[in-house]
């Protein structure tokens, strides 16, 4: 990873009457939150912070291979790998048409078991990160700019594992820094920050993106604790889910009228 003082300015946030309501409500409790989680956090408040303070992380990267070899096959099909904006409601106004896709492996709390088996050494790998929130493969394609943006709380820390990095202006900006990937190296964040993402490349970027919770003391780690209840409970959290469980529904049953057309053609051509 490379930090350095941001040399682009970002642009402008997004304007918040477009957020969901949950959103927009959280939002305006988050700003006395998130001095509370800051006063009481056990690690820095850095917008970018050294990943091994986190001991998985030396794991991840100790096994990054593997990961990348199970994304890899993922993405032989990225058109059965669905759009972040098709997926989370509160990405529609960020995500790049077209250009971001997910592949969730867990999310607040929720599992997608059917996504988990398809990649079962990254699951067994992030299933011994402690306090986990969100685990997905971050798609990014070639030419795509996710802008200026904030995360919901600062109990939770954001951490990327580089698995696919093309040469060329591939970079994000968090807060006055801008930081680079690498193959196999982590990026450990505090999403909190304003963070925009560039990939000026003509290939496509993929990372491992983690969340998780941040070492607090109390009372912040009880607060913190209740907003991301309130988080996960949230309609837009439940839609999210909603959609991830029937966009693999759907595929489960292409993939299947698939399979029993090629059964199909198999049989006429063996007679």
């Amino acid at each position: 990873m490379i930090a350095e003082p941001r040399s682009t300015p970002a642009s402008p946030s997004l304007p918040e009457e477009r957020r969901p309501l949950a959103i927009r409500v959280g939002r305006k409790v988050r700003i006395g939150l998130d001095a509370l989680i800051a006063r009481s956090s056990l690690i820095p408040n850095d917008p970018v912070l050294d990943a091994d303070l986190f001991g998985w992380a030396k794991m991840l990267r100790d096994h990054w291979q593997a990961i990348r070899d199970e994304a890899v096959e993922v993405l032989e099909r990225p058109e059965m790998v669905p759009l972040l904006d098709e997926i989370s409601p509160d990405h529609q106004d960020i995500a790049p048409p077209g250009k971001w896709r997910s592949f969730f492996l867990h999310g607040y709390g929720f599992s997608v078991p059917q996504n988990l088996a398809r990649c079962p050494r990254t699951a067994e790998l992030v299933a011994r990160i402690p306090d986990l929130n969100t685990a997905f493969f971050s798609i990014l394609a070639p030419g795509a700019h996710i802008p200026a943006h904030r995360g919901v709380t600062k109990g939770l820390l954001t951490c990327h594992l580089g698995l696919i990095v093309p040469e060329g202006r591939l970079e994000m900006a968090v807060g006055p820094e801008v930081v680079r990937w690498a193959p196999g190296e982590t990026i450990l964040f505090d999403d909190s920050w304003t963070h925009e993402v560039w990939n000026d490349t003509d290939q496509t970027r993929v990372i491992l993106l983690l969340q998780v919770r941040r070492p607090l003391k109390v009372p912040g780690k009880w607060l913190a604790d209740a907003f991301l209840w309130m988080i996960r409970k949230s309609p837009f959290v439940r839609e999210a889910k909603d959609n991830v469980e029937l966009w693999n529904a759907n595929l489960g049953k292409i993939e299947r009228q698939h399979g029993l057309a090629m059964q199909a053609e198999s049989g006429r051509n063996a007679q």
